[in-house]
């Protein structure tokens, strides 16, 4: 293969990595407002939650469940933009964990699913 030819390979393939790799990164998630709810699933994790508020208040509840049995424990992880922050797990295949969080003096939180 020629000096060119292998220079111009290595280019476009390092290209094509870069590309993969920015369209891969998720961007920030954004806080949601109320009313509104999600169902997220996850490779071995599902969730349901709800977020209502009341006064300047919000509450999250809902569910997370762990569907694989892999050791590793389904998450749910909520930053509420005011400086509190809480979490909820189910560890263990089929298990499910309910959960209800209120967060004062804020209408909107982010929630996010995970595996840990």
């Amino acid at each position: 293969m020629s000096a060119v030819r292998k220079t111009f390979m290595s280019v476009l393939s390092t290209a094509v990595l870069a590309g993969g790799l920015v369209l891969g990164v998720a961007g920030p998630a954004s806080a949601a407002t109320c009313p509104s709810s999600a169902s997220p699933t996850t490779d071995g994790a599902s969730a349901d939650w709800t977020l209502s508020c009341s006064g300047n208040n919000v509450t999250v509840s809902g569910w997370v469940q762990d569907d694989r049995a892999d050791g590793k424990c389904a998450l749910v992880r909520i930053n509420a933009g005011n400086g509190d922050y809480r979490t909820k797990s189910a560890c263990g295949s089929g298990v499910r964990e309910q959960f209800s969080f209120t967060f004062k003096g804020t209408k909107q939180a982010q929630v996010r699913l995970a595996i840990a």
